[in-house]
This record gives C-alpha cells, sequence and structure tokens, in this order.
C-alpha cells in the first residue's frame, strides 16, 4: 500500500518531479566530472610534472665541498668523491621503482675543443659533460629500462639525434677468417666516439651535424703524454638547445668522459632522478628517525619525495639523496591549487542542488496541503506523512543521481581530454558516492518543508482556511 501510494504520488505534479530531477542531475553531474577529475588528476599532473625535470639529486656523501657559479660546478675534475655506476640498476629495486620515471648520471671536466685533430687554436675551459641518453638498463627480472637525460631533461631540444650509448665502448666481434685448423675467437672493435654540442658553442666553432670536433687538456703535452695523441676527435650527432649552460657545453657518452678524465669506468660524480610523487603535507617533512613503527611504515609506503629520496639512499651505498625543492614544490603547490578548485566546484554544485531541490520542495507541500490534512484526518500521523514525503524525495535522489552521474561521465570525458589528452576511467566507487551525496543533498534541501509539512493541522484545512 505504501508503495502504492509513493507510486501515484510520483505520476502525479510531474512540473515539479521534473525541476527537481533536473536540479539534481546537473548539479550530480558537474560533482561527478568534479570528482573524476580530481581522483585522476593527481597521476595525470604527476606525469605532466614530469617536463619539469629531475626532482631528485644525488652526489657523494663524502664528496668534498662543491664550488658551484651558476649551476656550474668548477672543482678540478680529480677533487671529490665519486660513485659507482654499476650500482644504478639497484634504483628499479625499490619499493617505489615504479615511481622512478628516469635517472641519468653526470660527470663534468673542462677542456679545449677545435674542429682540426692538432687542435690549433681551440677556445679553452668549455665544458664537457659526460651521462647517459637512451641508456639500457638490463633489470634483474630480464627487462630492460631505457633512461639518460634526454628522460630527465625532456625540454632538450635536438637537431639531429642524441649520441649512442654504445659509442665510445668497445664491441666484440666474432673471428671466423682464421688458418686451417685455428679455434674460432674473437677480438673487441673500438666503437667511434659521438657527441651532442650546445647551439651557442657550435655556432662559435661553425659546427653542424655530421662534423667531427676535437677534444684535448688546455696542455695539449698532457693529452698527447696520456693518449698519444694530441685530441681526441667525436662525430657531431646533434645540436642541443638546453637554454641554459648545457648550450656552452659538449655532451658525450659517460664512459668517454670517463677516459678523458683519467677515471675508472663507471664512475659519475651526480645523479639526477625523475621520480612520480605526491605533495608532501607536514606529516611528509618529519624526521623519519623520530617516527614510531606505525608512522615510518605509513610514512614509507606514500609517495612521497622525501620517503623516494629514502628508499634510494638505502639501495646506493655512500650516497647522499637531496630533494630539489624547487621542482617538488612547485608541483605540490599546483596540484593543491587544482584540486581545492575542483572542490569547491563541487561544493558549489552541491550546494546550487541543494537550494533547487529545497524551493521545489517547499512549493510542493504547498499546492498538496489539502492532501496532507486529509491524510491527517484518516489518522495519519506526523511521522507517516513526513516519511512518505522523504521516501518521494529519495527516490527522486536515486533518478536524478544516475542521471546526473552518466551525464557527469561524459562531461568528464571531455574535460580530461581538452586539458589532460586523455579521459579519466568510470569508477563504480564515484557511482555509489554520487547516489549517496544526491540523497543526503536531497534530504537537507527537503528537510525544511518536510518539517512544515508534519505540522500542518488537518482542522483548518477541511474547514478550507
Amino acid at each position: 500500500m505504501f508503495l502504492r501510494i509513493v507510486a501515484d504520488s510520483l505520476g502525479r505534479r510531474p512540473r515539479h518531479k521534473l525541476l527537481t530531477g533536473a536540479a539534481l542531475a546537473l548539479g550530480m553531474g558537474v560533482a561527478t566530472a568534479s570528482l573524476s577529475v580530481s581522483l585522476d588528476v593527481g597521476d595525470r599532473l604527476a606525469k605532466e610534472f614530469r617536463s619539469l625535470g629531475a626532482n631528485l639529486i644525488v652526489t657523494p656523501q663524502a664528496d668534498s665541498l662543491p664550488l658551484e657559479i651558476g649551476g656550474v660546478d668548477y672543482r678540478p675534475v680529480n677533487a671529490g668523491a665519486y660513485l659507482p655506476e654499476a650500482d644504478l640498476p639497484k634504483l628499479k629495486t625499490i619499493f617505489w621503482h615504479n615511481n622512478i620515471v628516469a635517472f641519468a648520471p653526470t660527470l663534468e671536466m673542462y677542456a679545449s675543443v677545435a674542429t682540426t685533430p692538432d687542435a690549433a687554436n681551440s677556445p679553452n675551459n668549455v665544458q664537457v659533460i659526460g651521462t647517459w641518453a637512451d641508456y639500457p638498463i638490463y633489470l634483474s627480472d630480464g627487462s630492460t629500462f631505457a633512461t639518460g637525460i634526454n628522460k630527465t631533461s625532456p625540454w632538450f631540444h635536438i637537431d639531429g639525434r642524441w649520441f649512442a650509448a654504445d659509442a665510445g665502448t668497445l664491441k666484440r666481434v666474432n673471428v671466423f677468417d682464421l688458418p686451417p685448423g685455428a679455434v674460432g675467437g674473437h677480438t673487441y672493435v673500438p666503437i667511434p666516439d659521438e657527441c651532442v654540442v650546445g647551439v651557442r658553442l657550435a655556432k662559435r666553432l661553425s659546427l653542424h651535424t655530421g662534423d667531427h670536433l676535437y677534444i684535448t687538456y688546455p696542455n695539449r703535452e698532457d693529452m698527447h703524454n696520456y693518449l698519444g695523441k694530441p685530441s681526441i676527435g667525436c662525430a657531431v650527432t646533434g645540436i642541443l638547445t638546453a637554454g641554459a649552460a648545457e648550450d656552452d657545453a659538449v655532451l658525450m657518452p659517460l664512459v668517454s668522459v670517463d677516459r678523458l678524465a683519467r677515471r675508472g669506468p663507471g664512475e659519475y660524480r651526480k645523479l639526477y632522478v625523475s621520480a612520480l610523487t605526491k605533495p608532501e603535507d607536514d606529516f611528509a617533512r618529519r624526521d623519519p628517525g623520530t617516527m614510531k613503527p606505525d608512522e615510518f611504515e605509513r610514512w614509507s609506503c606514500s609517495p612521497y619525495v622525501s620517503s623516494i629520496a629514502y628508499s634510494i639512499k638505502q639501495v646506493l651505498p655512500g650516497a647522499d639523496v637531496r630533494v630539489i625543492r624547487r621542482v617538488a614544490e612547485g608541483e605540490g603547490a599546483i596540484l593543491t591549487r587544482v584540486r581545492t578548485l575542483l572542490w569547491l566546484v563541487t561544493g558549489a554544485a552541491l550546494l546550487a542542488a541543494a537550494l533547487a531541490v529545497g524551493a521545489s520542495s517547499a512549493a510542493s507541500v504547498i499546492e498538496r496541503r489539502t492532501e496532507i490534512g486529509l491524510m491527517k484526518a484518516l489518522g495519519a500521523g506526523s511521522g507517516t506523512v513526513g516519511f512518505l514525503l522523504a521516501a518521494e524525495q529519495l527516490l527522486l535522489a536515486f533518478v536524478g543521481g544516475g542521471a546526473g552521474y552518466a551525464l557527469g561521465i561524459i562531461l568528464a570525458r571531455l574535460l580530461g581530454e581538452k586539458i589532460f589528452g586523455a579521459a579519466p576511467e568510470p569508477s563504480l566507487i564515484v557511482f555509489f558516492v554520487i547516489i549517496a551525496l544526491a540523497a543526503v543533498v536531497t534530504i537537507l534541501g527537503s528537510a525544511l518543508p518536510l518539517h512544515r509539512a508534519s505540522r500542518i493541522e488537518p482542522a483548518p484545512i477541511l474547514r478550507g482556511e
């Protein structure tokens, strides 16, 4: 009987029902779009932020006091400590290994460069940077991870291509052309050096892609004594535009600069790491040494930039891992503002829906005063009347919430594709949240009209007053 009364009531006065449903659908649609984008915005923005470059820097813990001016390290190449390249695959074994997007070791030195092998009249004190570019890392699970400075500094523009990952190394070649009776073997053939030249340096030396550049020590006799020749040459594979000090530098494979700097193979001085993180809060900035075990576990299981730095330090012995604050804090501030804006839009949509539902409910109660008075005269209590009206509103909430969710998914796809180039996936959790929000908004918006309906006295209504 009760359900039949509710169903009959919904079929009458369709204008008020339609207005209430439309208000709920619009409000829940905006809320669905905002919630869907808000849940997805963290990962999307984190990936977009990686275009800002590395947010972690690793240096030797025992390194000497750095001498940096304008971001350029002016220490002698043989000063300070170094870290082994062989430990770098361990970065993909930490708890947050999937958040490590890229990393690139660097070793810097200063040398003279020229366009002829004799290196005559060459400019001195040119920065030579050894690093990786599309360098393959072979992981313990058998997969390969390609990384390098082109991934940690994605804004670098190359006219040409980066140097090959194996440039400057030795290639194993099987030997088959042997005298009769000899056993087949192999030999090693050197792969020619390649380099990338900064755009300003290339302009000064009139260098283009395909030319050769020759590098020597400021004291060419020292180079001759070390390598038996006045310089080493490299094929220019690309011209780099970085908008920074690299525009006046030469970039080469790390192994080549290790050799030039008279270092052991596979040593570097700095490591730049680009990692996907979440904005830090007060809890993230606490010293992990002062945390309780449960707090430390929660901190370690959150992708804060500081917790990822802590994990990296555990697998790189003798390393000091620091956060590049201007990048990390900028990411956090932007993400917090975007999410705050989305929550404000959601709150405004819910408030507007509640006001619209309240106005429609008030008008419906005024029109139904006679019906309510008659029900009370026939013995219905205030609670029964209120429960009947609330059931009608809740049924409208479920219909309006479902329609709003469908509308919101379409709006979220449009927003996602326009802003991030990819639409957020529909979420069953968001659907249930929206239905619950629609019910709450409807009850809150209808609370005052329903209270007034429960206080209507039947006698004055029946007398026509």
